[in-house]
């Protein structure tokens, strides 16, 4: 695969902010394809790039904090969100010869090639851009769009939530001869922060924690620099597996049957709980080792008062299991039941927690992300809607999270299916193997 930078420009919003938690999270990738067979480079370069471009400075008019930068000043106690005049999303543009229907498929994807498709995101030690944005053309055959946006500002629901108001004044405004329309109520931020009622100084907690971490390992408290990224081998590879409404209800009916208890049997939980004791089994090696898992959940809801369903930020709460487990309780015949009552647990969990025992559970991830011999987790949801981005030439064809790694999934709706979900996965090829014999066979039992 060869992959040629056209450009790198900046987006300003056209003419017509607060506390980060999450400030040394990796940012969130996701890459969306869009086929577009008859487009020649010629048609892609002078009307689908100026629509695309000029449907993002518009939309940005809404969405300003992207725009801006994370900055965590000497004097200050904590990182806050700057957004200046001239501020701009970094955009790039790229072309490439490789195989679209390849790296837009469901099969087995070199991880680098997908990668070559999203843009940095700069991350220096005192600032941080909050968004940048990679639309990359494969010559008739269609063009991509990566998405890079800092955990810091926004999650994934803020993130995707972006990305369908970009796609909606995009498509809006080619059906309407270029007349500007506004934003749906769904689709349009909210940015009132002081809905959010902390009277227990989270905040002050979450940053003495990313402050004690950072010291840890540099000596250096006050930084915005990320925790380092897993290193990806030459022989890491992309996939997405899937599992229908059928094989869902299957599943359900085999937990249902084999455990008395009231179980929260969600979708979610049931996929989550089958695909990680696949990852499990697939590791193989001593079954007596500790292992933990873990996922986020939004938590605009459950605040009190609520939040707007729209309210732009991050509004992840984490739960998981930490080392309670060791790798024989989920390898073994009753493994993915126990999975799904762990998660049954922690989802019902979450109506009788409170926002201030978030700090304590964030702390608990890194201390035992350490120590666990496997750690799992999921990043996404079915509930994102992410196939609904469609700028005007149709919906993508496939919504890849690429900020994936080892035992880290990601989830989404299927795109032609109600009810069924699709699972990413990127680990190296001869583990995959034994993962996709094992999520394969336990379908037919």
């Amino acid at each position: 695969m060869t992959i040629h930078i056209v450009e790198v420009s900046e987006v300003t919003p056209a003419p017509n902010l607060d506390s980060v938690l999450n400030s040394r999270q990796l940012p969130a990738k996701r890459v969306f394809f869009y086929r577009l067979i008859e487009s020649t480079r010629e048609h892609f370069h002078s009307f689908i790039l100026p629509k695309l471009k000029l449907s993002l400075s518009l939309v940005l008019r809404d969405y300003l904090p992207l725009c801006g930068r994370i900055t965590w000043e000497l004097n200050e106690p904590k990182p806050s969100i700057v957004v200046s005049q001239n501020d701009a999303i970094l955009v790039t543009i790229a072309e490439t010869d490789a195989d679209f229907s390849l790296l837009s498929g469901y099969g087995q994807r070199p991880a680098s090639e997908l990668h070559n498709l999203l843009p940095e995101v700069p991350v220096f030690d005192d600032s941080a851009k909050v968004l940048s944005l990679q639309i990359t053309l494969f010559q008739s055959q269609g063009f991509s769009i990566g998405v890079a946006a800092h955990h810091g500002v926004s999650d994934g629901k803020t993130s995707t939530m972006f990305v369908k108001a970009w796609a909606h004044v995009c498509k809006q405004h080619l059906k309407e001869n270029n007349v500007v329309v506004p934003l749906p109520e769904t689709l349009t931020p909210s940015f009132d922060r002081s809905l959010i009622k902390d009277t227990t100084g989270l905040d002050e907690q979450m940053i003495k924690i990313v402050r004690s971490m950072k010291q840890d390992k540099t000596n250096v408290s006050r930084s915005l620099s990320p925790i380092p990224a897993w290193e990806l081998g030459d022989d890491f590879v992309f996939t997405t597996l899937v599992l229908s409404r059928g094989d869902v209800e299957k599943l359900r009916e085999r937990v249902k049957s084999k455990s008395p208890s009231q179980l929260h049997l969600s979708t979610f939980v049931i996929a989550y709980a089958y695909v990680w004791t696949c990852l499990v089994k697939a590791r193989g090696g001593n079954m007596e080792r500790p292992v933990s898992f873990l996922f986020v959940a939004d938590f605009r809801e459950r605040l009190d008062p609520p939040l707007p369903a729209t309210y732009f930020g991050n509004c992840m709460f984490p739960a998981g299991s930490y080392n309670s487990k060791t790798a024989a309780d989920f390898a073994g015949e009753g493994g993915f039941v126990t999975a799904v009552e762990i998660l049954s647990g922690l989802v019902k969990d979450f109506s009788s927690r409170k926002i201030e025992t978030i700090a304590e559970e964030y702390k608990m991830v890194f201390d035992y992300a350490v120590v666990s011999s496997q750690f799992g987790a999921v990043a996404g949801s079915t509930r994102l809607g992410v196939y609904e981005s469609d700028f005007g030439w149709g919906r993508p064809v496939k919504v890849d999270a690429v900020s994936i790694d080892g035992n880290k999934i990601s989830m989404a709706e299927r795109r032609d299916e109600s009810g069924g979900i699709e699972i990413g996965m990127c680990m190296n090829k001869a583990e995959l193997d034994i993962v996709l014999t094992l999520f394969s066979s336990g379908l037919q039992n």
